[in-house]
């Protein structure tokens, strides 16, 4: 044994190790052998049915109702392709909510998984932890401080929980401060308070309200056209801000700017818009708090941030779903006390080594910019909308209270079919997918339909394909009523 292998502890040693690494490479070529093997949709298997429909029951009874959708991935796919436990093969079109970025049984997510399953440990945490938390943060922290004075990361295990941490770095800034400021149609995700700052009935009924929130209108169109351009819409949305903050003087820790609507119906935004907003924060002592928790990777830029050249204002910034390890970035400024930001968990290996290798994968690839992938991708799902919308325009009426009836930005696509009623748009999500699509719904009135596709793994000739299913739901749900 050399003495340079001698130096290396164990764990280094596992970690080079030959035989390992060649069983690891044996792993992956072998998922991709059968993840091959899908290459369309495809009904149900007859004879799973029973066993499939056992599963179903046996998770309802867990959770206390039915699933939302009946899903039950058999563990395999092939990049926009996902086959569930019952046989059938089917677009996914949502990915988690936006969680499986790299599409099913990506290589590189089947190498990395392999790699953190020989570490000791599954969790990581605040008082046992290796490296891969702070490789991760290392590398989100040198992709966020390009454009912006992000300089420090806090790894959690959830979105929510990103929330929270910022939220606690807000307050502890600009204490004894109590209020925050965010838009309308928010979303924050879960927890007690970040359901009492999203702005959705249904996600806090019954909880009491404890936080206080005063909302401010979003970026609107028709709104624009309404006051008269631009300039006064701005000008009106400044006001409205300083009459918050002229009434409870010095009581706003934060604003909350999601750039780009998630569940809020993937609504953008004019930058001047956001910039005007951010100022009049910045004049009044007031954190911007950027949540990219869901357009992270997925716009046209890598930060939405850097889309709208806004990096100079921020000053707390979180991201999730798509890194798999969830984090809240903040300035120098805005590094909290210690004692403030910890946990028992950070996150599980494979968070880390995925996490790590897709900001490798986004930060290497021809994904961003006018002419990037992303983009195409996104020009090509309007035109195949477009096309719908002149084969049958009667399944496309104006909706109230929205302008385009496509809209998004990259990877954030929608579409307003029925007039945004929410009862047949959450109906096309079931239909669709019955006929091999997975996708779902946003907005609070239009309602849209959403799609969160796994942009790296897909190719542009995929979306005809994609769209001839959701064509034959969307005559179903037509000739349904």
């Amino acid at each position: 044994m050399s003495n340079q292998t001698m130096a290396a502890t164990v764990g280094e040693q596992i970690k080079q190790d030959p035989a390992i690494a060649s069983a690891i490479e044996t792993i992956v070529e072998r998922v991709r052998a059968h993840s091959e093997q899908i290459t369309d949709i495809r009904p149900p298997n007859a004879d799973l049915k029973v066993s499939y429909d056992e599963l179903l029951d046996r998770a309802g009874r867990v959770k206390g109702r039915a699933l939302l959708y009946p899903t039950l991935s058999s563990g395999v796919g092939n990049g926009p392709l996902v086959e569930m436990a019952d046989g059938s093969v089917k677009w996914d079109m949502i990915t988690g909510i936006g969680v499986h970025f790299l599409g099913h049984s990506h290589p590189e997510v089947i190498r990395a998984q392999a790699v953190a399953a020989i570490e000791d440990t599954t969790k990581h945490g605040n008082l046992q932890s290796g490296f891969g938390a702070y490789e991760f943060g290392e590398k989100l922290i040198a992709h966020a401080s390009k454009n912006s004075r992000l300089k420090h990361a806090f790894i959690t295990t959830s979105g929510a929980m990103a929330n929270e941490s910022a939220l606690k770095v807000c307050y502890q800034k600009h204490y004894p401060a109590s209020r925050v400021l965010a838009f309308k149609h928010c979303f924050m995700g879960r927890s007690v308070t970040m359901c009492q700052i999203g702005d959705s009935h249904a996600g806090r009924e019954g909880i009491p309200l404890s936080t206080q929130v005063d909302y401010m209108p979003f970026w609107n169109d028709v709104a624009v056209e309404k006051v008269g351009g631009p300039t006064k819409f701005i000008d009106h949305c400044v006001w409205r801000l300083q009459q918050y903050i002229d009434r409870y003087p010095k009581m706003h820790a934060c604003f909350i700017f999601e750039l780009v609507q998630g569940e809020g119906g993937f609504n953008t935004a004019n930058r001047d818009f956001l910039r005007a907003l951010m100022e009049c924060c910045k004049a009044n002592n007031i954190a911007v708090w950027d949540d990219e928790i869901q357009s992270f990777g997925r716009t046209e830029r890598m930060f939405a941030y850097e889309m709208y050249d806004l990096g100079e204002y921020v000053d707390v910034f979180c991201v999730g779903k798509m890194t798999q390890a969830c984090a809240t970035l903040f300035t120098e400024e805005y590094n909290p006390k210690p004692g403030l930001l910890s946990g028992t968990f950070t996150g599980a290996s494979a968070d880390f080594t995925v996490g790590s290798r897709l900001l490798d994968i986004l930060g290497s690839g021809d994904y961003y910019g006018p002419d990037g992938l992303f983009a195409r991708h996104h020009k090509a799902f309007r035109e195949q909308v477009r096309s719908l919308m002149e084969r049958h325009p009667d399944w496309f009426p104006e909706a109230s209270f929205t302008g385009e009836l496509v809209g998004g930005v990259g990877g954030m696509m929608r579409f307003t079919p029925f007039g945004g009623e929410k009862a047949k748009v959450a109906k096309l999500s079931r239909v669709a997918y019955d006929e091999g699509v997975i996708m779902f719904y946003c907005g609070h009135g239009p309602y849209h339909a959403r799609v969160l596709p796994p942009l790296p793994a897909m190719d542009i000739a995929d979306w005809p394909r994609v769209f001839s299913v959701i064509e034959k739901a969307m005559a179903r749900v037509a000739s349904e009523g």
